[in-house]
């Protein structure tokens, strides 16, 4: 890649390995309203280069046909950027399957998904949650993958102009979806759509994040174009404590006791509280802050929401290759280790930093019992 100087100055030079630097705590603590000692500021250092997607891709995927379709899956994340900034968040009158009133930045963006999985070489099936059945899409018998997405994550906040994402996970032939395990997949994508796309990947060695469309130091091919996807996190870590709280299905907490008692001692500690009523920005913080938890019990007056194969499958395999956990909010087993026995399949979830996904499983998971 060409390296771009400020002031117009130009030279050649091999790109490098970053080390992003983990987001830490401010502790400033003297503000009047105590706004500082609850907030929680990158650190993150601008670098002098970047590494491309096909710099890191060669290097941390060794299977080509996975490399294939994590670039597809990325070029549909690119589309439905380009998407988002021109639709109007309207209701299509129509609804899924599931009874939810289909808006039409979901339908867009489910329509792109559906065309980069047919179009795509190794892809032999796809599964929308807009419309959950295992559809062959396979004419020519070389597809190697099945792929499972929710489109669009966070349609109850998108009009409020909130971020929101895609979740994509990716099982291969000699499993295919139903009687896999989330462990099965061969590698998983979510992105995230705020004033930046960014999209975090599972590689063969940990989790990294790419941004798409940035124009940084590094970045400017010889011909004076520039990389559209460049990676800027590597091998994030997810430290095993945390003081980021995102507490979902708070309505719970009045049948479980262990839940309210979790609720009451995130408060105590003076946890912060970061909750937006979306999967993808709840979770995805984890890998930017570097710490978090996210929990969602279910209970009998608020039974589980989240799909198992759309949505918890695929953002725990991204949390354990960072170094946290999940838990399947009933055994307290890893989610990943939960049969996908049908395509709409609900499940409960805690993810996120490893201590307290094991406090959830003391605290509630084992109270149930």
């Amino acid at each position: 890649l060409h390296t771009r100087r400020q002031y117009g100055k130009s030279i050649n030079q091999p790109i490098k390995n970053i080390q992003m630097e983990t987001a830490k705590k401010n502790d400033g603590g003297n503000d009047e309203y105590g706004a500082s000692c609850t907030s929680f500021y990158t650190t993150t250092e601008k670098q002098d280069t970047y590494e491309s997607l096909n710099d890191i891709l060669n290097k941390k995927c060794a299977n080509e046909q996975v490399r294939v379709v994590i670039k597809d899956m990325l070029a549909a994340c690119a589309d439905i950027t380009g998407a988002l900034r021109t639709a109007l968040v309207t209701v299509e009158g129509s609804a899924n399957t599931f009874g939810d009133a289909q808006l039409s930045v979901d339908v867009i963006a489910d329509k792109i998904m559906w065309e980069a999985c047919k179009k795509s070489s190794v892809v032999r099936e796809g599964a929308s949650e807009e419309d959950p059945e295992v559809r062959n899409l396979d004419t020519d018998a070389k597809g190697e993958f099945t792929v499972c997405w929710d489109p669009l994550d966070g349609s109850s906040i998108i009009d409020n102009n909130w971020a929101v994402g895609t979740i994509i996970g990716i099982w291969p032939k000699s499993t295919g979806l139903i009687g896999a395990t989330g462990r099965d997949q061969v590698t998983s994508l979510v992105a995230i759509y705020g004033p930046r796309t960014t999209v975090l990947v599972a590689l063969d060695d940990g989790t990294y994040e790419f941004s798409y469309g940035c124009t940084p130091e590094g970045c400017q091919r010889p011909d004076g174009t520039w990389e559209p996807w460049i990676c800027s996190r590597q091998d994030i870590r997810i430290a095993p404590k945390c003081k980021i709280f995102s507490p979902a299905n708070l309505r719970a907490a009045q049948d479980i006791p262990g839940y309210k008692k979790l609720i009451d001692h995130y408060m105590t500690e003076r946890f912060t509280l970061r909750y937006s009523g979306g999967l993808v920005p709840d979770v995805y913080q984890q890998f930017t802050k570097t710490q978090g938890v996210f929990s969602n019990p279910t209970s009998p007056s608020s039974p589980a929401k989240l799909r198992l194969a759309f949505e918890a499958a695929p953002f725990a395999l991204l949390v354990e290759k960072a170094g946290g956990k999940s838990s399947d909010g009933i055994t307290g087993k890893s989610i990943l280790d939960v049969q996908i026995n049908a395509v709409d399949q609900r499940t409960p979830l805690c993810i996120g930093s490893a201590n307290e996904v094991d406090r959830f499983n003391d605290w509630v998971v084992k109270s149930e019992e």
